[in-house]
């Protein structure tokens, strides 16, 4: 791993170091069993079976006035009440569940009690306890912990660009903790450095903002927990960590693993960095993308910081929906970038014969403008024709296997290619190497179409030398400090342009198109679709996964002002009732805001089975879940006697039906002929300037503003109170636009206060080659 981990100049320049200072223990250390947690909270596991201790940390006595000595072997009811050590079991039942409540102070009585977070690892229940302040005030308390995430969800629903989220994450996350700087961070690929994109940081302290840090910043084995873990707190780096008592429990011969303790102890080699660029505390939100480590959310302070496990729970929220607010982003962008690729793709193709080796070559300035290529290598059997750049003899047969390896239609791409042919120790070859290909195999023999970009130096600004890791100083050898101050220039050689997602979608597009036209691999475009439904379902498992992980330190924020209100509500004062019923009136709020954040996302990436459905068919089984809702509010539903077919996912359009009646029943006006009325009509889009069929459903409701029209559709955005016209959390309508934008069409409304709504939408064209429009004339059905 080292070797793989460390590039060869890095080691180089490590072992010039007096005294040979190891870097590979960075990478060695395992740093989930450090067998220590920070001293300001506490750390008991006991067996769920029995309830009998195995490991406490050594500094219990502080809390508890009982030696960790004495506690291991006991049953844990000598700290834990047994009816909290009932919940907690109930709560961490599933082995990827967690439970976080309030219990008492211990027998000093200082404070206002405990935090115990709680899960289970390795068949344990770990339970961490960390002190509860009694004044909760500062910006790292529970006081507007739920207005800070609302507020931050909002900037987020307002990000289009993946700046623009980097941007609102670092304020919104510095406003909800208060370090003194927080910077969003991308990872250059899985293992390599990361790049400041956004900061928000406090007058005195050094911008980070463009710069660079090298892979060795962040080894492996610690970006594994940063995908295990959302979320990493270091309140103290002089802190003195408390052991674990037994070091090595009995029944493993291994340390407590602590992988999901938030109270972990830390690598001194971590340590040793923070200490280096002026750090007192610090916490590491992760930015996940499909499954993987995209970045960070990287927080520092200047004195030390302990957060509450509310203040926990909203950052790992915000990194949720940060992850999948950056999916859906990149997902709209996908869409944009399939559609114009296709075109492209399609008028290069447009000119060719089923002789593709000879039509490739006719046209090659136009196939190598599709994907901004400097040349062009097509193997074909043991023919191969180098077009715009000189290739070296061994390259195309290097190339071959990989276009083997990967499949009919699988790209192969790389834009590093002599660093790539390097590290996998292939022959070395002679004359001068591309700096960047995009492979596009043509068939399972090896056969393939290759774009080849030439070598362009890019400028870089690291915050250290990448191939200094390590500096002697006063104190010996010392990981290198980091910041501007000490800003270190370089060009990037050897690499190319990277291959964009339109230059990789144009390039499938186009071996799409010759598929069609001439290959007819029916078996490898079914391929495809599995893979993309496979990806699908490894989306909707990471938001099903978020959800539970999520959902559990609410229910737990919520079922402690519950416990506290049935048991002690006749002692405390009105004020003190109020609130706590505030904290779980909020809690559920958050729960339900979560559930339509991850409905929004999954409508999203849910694939469309797209077919002629009858209108009437799709309303009558909306009606039948709406026409309650409708019936309790006196609102009739009108329809013409026949509505006609439409091409569309019969499922999706049942949807939009329902969420637009149930918006009708909600904002009904206040008089006796209260109607909804579903027709299709010939209508002017606002930006249009013919008419065209559109279903309308229109209402003579309250209507809206012709100032908040705009606002509707949003994610979140309710134009009334939250308990107003029924409540809801304002995810209705952005579904509708979701739905209907997947199928390629629009919806608009045209509305008035005082006479109503009406919401009209299309549903783009039939998907198949000249197929035809999306809408049957009224009163016809396709046979």
């Amino acid at each position: 791993m080292y070797e793989e981990w460390l590039s060869a100049r890095t080691r180089e320049a490590e072992a010039s170091v007096p005294a040979q200072f190891d870097l590979s223990q960075c990478v060695r250390e395992e740093i989930h069993l450090l067998g220590g947690v920070q001293s300001y909270g506490t750390v008991v596991a006991a067996r769920p079976q029995d309830g009998v201790v195995e490991v406490a940390a050594e500094n219990l006595d502080a809390f508890f006035g009982i030696r960790a000595e004495e506690l291991v072997g006991e049953h844990v009811t000598r700290v834990l009440a047994d009816e909290d050590w009932q919940e907690v079991l109930e709560a961490t039942a599933d082995d990827d569940a967690s439970a976080v409540l309030r219990i008492p102070p211990g027998p000093a009585g200082a404070g206002d009690g405990f935090d115990l977070s709680a899960h289970r690892r390795d068949g344990l229940v770990v339970l961490e306890i960390e002190p509860r302040p009694v004044a909760r005030t500062d910006s790292r308390g529970s006081v507007g912990f739920y207005d800070g995430v609302r507020r931050a969800l909002r900037r987020l629903r307002g990000a289009t660009t993946v700046e623009e989220c980097c941007e609102a994450a670092v304020r919104e996350v510095r406003a909800l903790t208060g370090f003194d700087r927080v910077v969003a961070y991308r990872f250059d690929e899985v293992n390599g450095p990361g790049e400041v994109l956004a900061e928000s940081v406090q007058d005195g302290w050094e911008p980070w903002l463009g710069l660079w840090f090298p892979a060795t910043d962040i080894p492996p084995q610690a970006r594994r927990l940063y995908e295990e873990n959302w979320i990493r707190v270091i309140a103290d780096v002089d802190d003195a960590t408390a052991r674990l008592h037994p070091p090595l429990r009995q029944s493993t011969g291994r340390p407590l693993d602590l992988s999901g303790a938030a109270l972990r102890t830390v690598s001194e080699f971590h340590l040793e960095y923070l200490r280096n660029i002026g750090v007192r505390s610090s916490m590491s939100v992760s930015l996940l993308r499909e499954g993987g480590l995209w970045g960070l959310i990287a927080c520092h302070g200047g004195s030390p910081a302990h957060l509450t496990p509310e203040v926990r729970s909203a950052c790992e929220l915000f990194g949720v929906a940060f992850s999948m607010q950056l999916a859906a982003i990149e997902e709209r962008e996908r869409a944009d970038v399939l559609t114009s690729s296709a075109e492209r793709a399609a008028t290069v193709v447009r000119h060719f014969t089923s002789d593709i080796e000879t039509s490739l070559l006719e046209h090659a300035d136009a196939v190598l403008r599709l994907v901004r290529g400097d040349g062009l290598l097509v193997v074909r059997e043991d023919r191969v024709t180098a077009i715009g750049q000189d290739v070296p003899d061994e390259l195309p047969e290097i190339l071959r296997r990989h276009a083997a390896l990967s499949g009919p239609g699988q790209l192969w791409t790389s834009d590093r290619l002599p660093e790539l042919l390097a590290a996998d120790a292939l022959p070395r070859t002679t004359g001068s190497l591309p700096a960047g290909v995009l492979v596009l195999p043509l068939g399972d023999s090896g056969d393939f179409l290759a774009w080849l970009r030439v070598e362009r130096p890019v400028p870089r600004q690291w915050a250290a030398d990448p191939a200094r890791p390590v500096l002697v100083g006063p104190r010996g050898e010392r990981l290198t400090p980091r910041g501007s101050g000490a800003v270190f220039r370089s060009v990037i050689r050897g690499r190319s342009l990277p291959w964009t997602a339109g230059d990789q979608a144009a390039a499938q597009e186009m071996w799409r198109l010759l598929t069609g036209l001439v290959l007819r691999h029916a078996d490898e475009l079914a391929g495809l679709n599995t893979e993309l439904r496979m990806t699908n379902d490894d989306l909707d498992s990471f938001a099903h996964v978020a959800a539970h992980d999520l959902k559990e330190p609410l229910r737990g924020i919520s079922n402690a002002a519950t416990f506290t209100l049935e048991d002690a509500a006749d002692r405390l004062d009105p004020v003190s009732v109020r609130r706590l019923g505030t904290v779980r009136r909020l809690a559920t709020r958050m729960d339900d805001l979560l559930n339509s954040l991850l409905l929004y996302a999954r409508t999203g990436r849910a694939g469309l089975s797209r077919r002629e459905v009858a209108l009437d068919d799709a309303l009558d089984a909306a009606v039948e879940i709406a026409g309650a809702r409708l019936a309790e509010e006196h609102v009739r539903l009108l329809r013409p006697d026949r509505l006609p077919t439409v091409l569309a996912d019969p499922d999706r359009l049942y949807e939009v039906f329902l969420n637009l009646l149930v918006n009708a029943a909600k904002y009904a006006a206040d008089r006796d002929d209260r109607t909804v009325q579903v027709t299709v009509e010939d209508v002017v889009a606002p930006d249009g300037t013919a008419a065209a069929p559109a279903v309308v459903v229109r209402d003579n409701g309250i209507g809206i503003p012709a100032e908040r029209q705009a606002d509707v559709f949003d994610l979140f955005r309710r134009l009334h109170g939250p308990q107003d016209h029924g409540g809801g959390t304002g995810v209705g309508l952005a579904v509708v636009r979701r739905i209907v934008e997947r199928h390629g069409g629009r919806v608009w409304l045209d509305s008035e206060p005082g006479r109503g709504t009406a919401f009209c939408f299309t549903l783009g064209e039939d998907p198949a080659p000249g197929g035809p429009g999306w809408i049957c004339q009224p009163g016809e059905r396709s046979q």
